[in-house]
C-alpha cells in the first residue's frame, strides 16, 4: 500500500510520483511463474505482449546466464524503464541488470536501443558483462569506444543493442553530418536511448557542447600578458566578486597594464580580451582544483565526477589562457563545423528512459526538459545507515583538524573509512596529513582514475580509508570485507557539502547497501565555497547554522537550472535549425535532389554538359557533381552560421541598452540569418557548377579550390565558467546592488 507521503506526491505530481502498483502487480504475476520455468530445459522465447511472461523470463534467463536472480524490486524497475520513465534506484540495487533486461524488452519490440553512459569503461564492462542475459534472450548487443574504428562502430550500431559514452555516440552523430557517401554513414536513425546516471548526463552535463572542428592550428596563447598578470596582486590590481565567478581590474589595474602595454585597454578590444582571459586563468581557475596538468597538457576535471573530463576544453581563448598561465604550449584549435549539446544529442531519440541513484531532486528539470517522470523504486532490502547530522566549524582549518582526528579514532576500530573531497588539491592535502598521523590510505582522484577499479575494492575491506575526489558514477560497488558488518559496516565522510545535494547522496548511498550496516557524517566550514559563493550576504562570521547550508544548497541548485534554462533557450532556436539543414542535407546525400535543383536554376550549363558527357554515364556523372556541389557549400555555410550565432550571443547583451529583450532579438537575429544561410547555399552552388569543370572522369572539388577539412577532430568545450560578457556585467552590478 503506497504510503501517505507518495501519496500527496502522486496527488501533486511532485517527482517521484509515479504509482507502482500496476507494476507491482506484473512483478508479482511473474513470480507465480517462476517454478514452471525452472523445470524447463530452454526457455520459451518471450513476447513483449505480455509483461508477466517477459519478466519471468528475463529473470530466469538471467539467472542461468549470468548467475544473478533479478529481485523484485530489479523487475520493478526495469518495467519503470520499459514505460518510458527514470527509475531512481539506490546505490547497490542493481541498475545495470535491470537496464539490461530493459533494453533486451525495447529490442524484443523490434526498437533499437543505444544504452548510454557516462564513460567508455562502464559502455564496455556492461555490454560484456550482460552479454550472456541478451543472447540468452535472442537479443544482439555491441558496445563502442574511443579506440573503436569505424568497422567496429558500424558492426556494434548494427546491433539491437548499442552501449556506449555519451560523447562517442555524439562525436559519431557529429561525424556523420560531414559524410559526402551515404555508403559511409555509421548511424541508424535514432529509437530508443536508455541512460545511466541520467541526472548526471541528462542535467549536469546537458549544456556541454559537443564539437567537431576541422583544419587544426596551433592555439593563439599570449605568454607576455600571462607574465603580466602574475604579478597584478588581488584587492589592489583586480577584485573578485562574491560568488568567485568573475573578476575586474580595477582603476589601478588597468594603470598598471596600460602602462606595461603601452596600449589604451578600452581602445584596443583584441588587447582587452587577452587580458581579460589571462585575468580569468590567473585569478579563478585553480590547479588541482578546476584541472590538473599532466604529459605537457591542461586537462579538465569533471566537476560533477571528480575525474579527468577526457577530451573536453574551455572555448578556445580561455583555454590557450590557462596554457599561457601554465607555460605550456599551446594546444591546437580549428573552425567548428558542427556542434550539439547533450541535451540536443538525447532528445534526437523519440523514446527517452534512465536509471539513476538519485532522480527526485532533478525531477522538475527532466519533466521541463525531456518530457521524462520519476518513479521511486523501493530497496530490497531496508536501510539501516546511519546518517549523523552535519559537524559545522567557522573556520576551514578547524574543520580539517577534526577531520582527520575523526578519521583517526573511527580507524582504531578497524572500520573502513571512505572520505569524499570537493577536489584534486583537498584529497592530496589529507593524504599528506593523514600520513604525518602515521594512517596510509588509497587516493582515487582525477590524477589516478585508471587505477579506479583496484582502488574501489578494496575500500571496503577491515581497515581501508580510501579518499575519493567523487563517487558519482563510478559504477563500482564497495563491497564489505569479512568481519566489517561488525564494525558498523563502511563510514563515508564528507569533507564539505557539494553545490548539488544529489553529490552528497550519492556519496552517503556509498554505505548501507542491500541492507549492509554503515555510516556518514559531513564537515562543513563557513569558510567552504559553498557558503561564500552562494550565501555571502547572509552569512559573515560564527559557525553556519545546518539551516544556511541546506539554504545555500537550494540557491547553488537554483543557479545551475536557471544556467541550464537559459542555455536551451538560445539552443533550442539552433537545434530546430540543425534539424532542417540536416534533413535538406540527407535529402541530397541519399538522392537526385542537387542535380534536379542545379538542372533547373542552370538549364543551359546542365544542357551544356550534358551533351559533353558520354551518353551512358552522363546522368550518374552529373548527378555526383551536383550532390557534391550542394554538400560542400551547405556545410561550408553552416560552419558560418554557428560562427556568426556564437557571436551574436557573445554580444547581445548591448542591445538590452535599448530595451530589448537579448533572447527576443537573438531569436530574430537567427531566423534572419538561416533565411540567408539557404539563399547563399543556392547561390554558391550555381555558381560553382556554372564554373566548374566536369569531365568524364567527374568533379575535383580541391581543383576548383572548395577543399575539405585535410583532418577532423573533436573535443567538448565545458562551459565557460564566467558566462558572458554581459552575465559578467549583470552579476557585477547585483553584487554591488546586494552590498548596499
Amino acid at each position: 500500500m503506497a504510503s501517505i507521503k507518495q501519496f500527496v506526491r502522486r496527488f501533486l505530481e511532485r517527482p517521484g510520483s509515479i504509482d507502482l502498483a500496476p507494476f507491482e502487480r506484473i512483478v508479482k504475476a511473474a513470480g507465480a511463474r517462476q517454478e514452471r520455468l525452472r523445470g524447463l530445459a530452454e526457455l520459451p522465447a518471450p513476447s513483449m505482449d505480455d509483461l508477466a511472461g517477459f519478466c519471468a523470463i528475463a529473470r530466469e534467463a538471467a539467472d542461468r546466464a549470468l548467475g544473478l536472480r533479478p529481485y523484485d524490486v530489479q523487475l520493478l524497475g526495469t518495467l519503470v524503464l520499459l514505460s518510458g520513465n527514470v527509475a531512481e534506484m539506490a546505490t547497490g540495487e542493481g541498475k545495470t541488470l535491470s537496464g539490461a533486461m530493459a533494453a533486451a524488452g525495447y529490442a524484443l519490440r523490434g526498437r533499437r536501443v543505444h544504452v548510454v553512459s557516462v564513460n567508455d569503461y562502464l559502455a564496455r564492462r556492461d555490454a560484456e558483462w550482460m552479454g550472456p542475459l541478451y543472447e540468452a534472450l535472442g537479443v544482439s548487443v555491441g558496445w563502442i569506444g574511443e579506440t573503436s574504428t569505424p568497422a567496429e562502430r558500424r558492426e556494434a550500431y548494427a546491433r539491437d543493442v548499442t552501449y556506449g559514452s555519451v560523447s562517442e555516440i555524439g562525436f559519431d552523430v557529429l561525424r556523420d553530418r560531414l559524410r559526402v557517401d551515404a555508403a559511409d554513414l555509421l548511424l541508424p536513425e535514432p529509437e530508443v536511448v536508455l541512460v545511466d546516471e541520467a541526472d548526471s548526463v541528462l542535467v549536469d552535463e546537458a549544456r556541454v557542447p559537443l564539437v567537431l572542428a576541422g583544419a587544426a592550428d596551433a592555439g593563439g596563447g599570449v605568454p607576455e600578458t600571462a607574465a603580466l598578470v602574475r604579478r597584478l596582486v588581488k584587492g589592489y590590481h583586480y577584485e573578485i566578486d562574491d560568488q568567485a565567478r568573475n573578476v575586474h581590474l580595477t582603476s589601478k589595474g588597468i594603470d598598471t597594464v596600460e602602462e606595461a602595454l603601452g596600449v589604451e585597454l578600452y581602445h584596443d578590444t583584441q588587447r582587452l580580451t587577452e587580458v581579460n582571459l589571462a585575468l580569468h586563468a590567473h585569478a579563478l581557475l585553480t590547479r588541482d582544483v578546476d584541472y590538473i596538468v599532466r604529459d605537457g597538457r591542461v586537462h579538465l576535471v569533471n566537476p560533477s565526477r571528480g575525474r579527468v573530463a577526457l577530451l573536453q576544453r574551455w572555448p578556445d581563448g580561455l583555454q590557450a589562457a590557462v596554457e599561457a598561465k601554465e607555460t605550456l604550449a599551446p594546444s591546437e584549435t580549428g573552425e567548428i563545423l558542427d556542434t550539439i549539446t547533450v541535451q540536443g544529442l538525447i532528445t534526437r531519440y523519440p523514446e527517452r528512459c534512465g536509471m539513476t541513484g538519485t532522480a527526485v531532486a532533478v525531477g522538475d528539470e527532466l519533466r521541463e526538459f525531456y518530457d521524462l517522470k520519476v518513479a521511486v523504486v523501493p530497496s530490497n532490502r531496508p536501510l539501516v545507515r546511519e546518517d549523523e547530522p552535519d559537524r559545522l566549524f567557522e573556520f576551514a582549518m578547524d574543520r580539517d583538524r577534526a577531520l582527520v582526528d575523526e578519521i583517526a579514532e573511527a580507524h582504531t576500530t578497524g572500520r573502513p573509512i571512505l572520505v569524499g573531497t570537493l577536489d584534486v588539491a583537498e584529497s592530496e592535502r589529507l593524504a599528506l596529513n593523514l600520513s604525518g598521523r602515521g594512517l596510509e590510505c588509497a587516493v582515487l582522484n582525477a590524477k589516478n582514475d585508471a587505477e579506479e577499479a583496484s582502488i574501489i575494492a578494496g575500500a571496503g575491506e577491515r581497515g581501508a580509508i580510501t579518499i575519493s575526489t567523487q563517487m558519482a558514477g563510478r559504477g563500482t560497488d564497495i563491497r564489505l570485507g569479512e568481519g566489517v558488518d561488525a564494525l558498523g559496516g563502511l563510514y563515508v565522510i564528507g569533507s564539505g557539502r557539494h553545490a548539488s545535494s544529489r553529490l552528497d547522496d550519492q556519496l552517503r548511498g556509498r554505505a548501507g547497501r542491500q541492507g549492509d550496516p554503515g555510516g556518514s557524517v559531513f564537515f562543513v566550514s563557513g569558510e567552504d565555497d559553498l557558503i561564500t559563493h552562494y550565501v555571502a550576504d547572509e552569512y559573515s562570521s560564527g559557525v553556519p547554522s545546518r539551516r544556511l547550508v541546506a539554504h545555500a544548497q537550494r540557491v547553488a541548485e537554483g543557479v545551475n537550472a536557471q544556467i541550464h534554462r537559459n542555455t536551451w533557450r538560445y539552443t533550442r532556436l539552433l537545434e530546430r535549425q540543425r534539424d532542417l539543414v540536416l534533413e535538406r542535407r540527407d535529402r541530397v546525400l541519399r538522392g537526385r535532389t542537387a542535380g534536379e535543383a542545379l538542372a533547373a536554376a542552370a538549364p543551359e550549363r546542365w544542357a551544356e554538359l550534358s551533351e559533353a558527357l558520354p551518353e551512358e554515364t552522363r546522368e550518374e556523372t552529373l548527378h555526383e557533381a551536383a550532390r557534391q556541389i550542394v554538400l560542400f557549400h551547405l556545410d561550408r555555410c553552416w560552419a558560418e552560421h554557428l560562427a556568426y550565432l556564437a557571436e551574436l550571443r557573445e554580444g547581445i547583451h548591448l542591445r538590452v541598452l535599448g530595451r530589448a529583450s537579448p533572447i527576443d532579438e537573438f531569436h530574430k537575429d537567427a531566423v534572419a540569418a538561416y533565411q540567408r544561410l539557404l539563399a547563399e547555399v543556392e547561390s554558391r552552388s550555381v555558381a560553382t557548377f556554372e564554373s566548374a569543370a566536369i569531365t568524364a572522369d567527374g568533379l575535383d572539388l580541391g581543383g576548383e579550390g572548395l577543399k575539405r577539412p585535410t583532418a577532423t577532430w573533436t573535443y567538448l568545450v565545458q562551459e565557460n565558467p564566467f558566462g558572458s560578457e554581459w552575465d559578467r556585467l549583470t552579476n557585477r552590478l547585483a553584487s554591488k546592488i546586494r552590498r548596499r
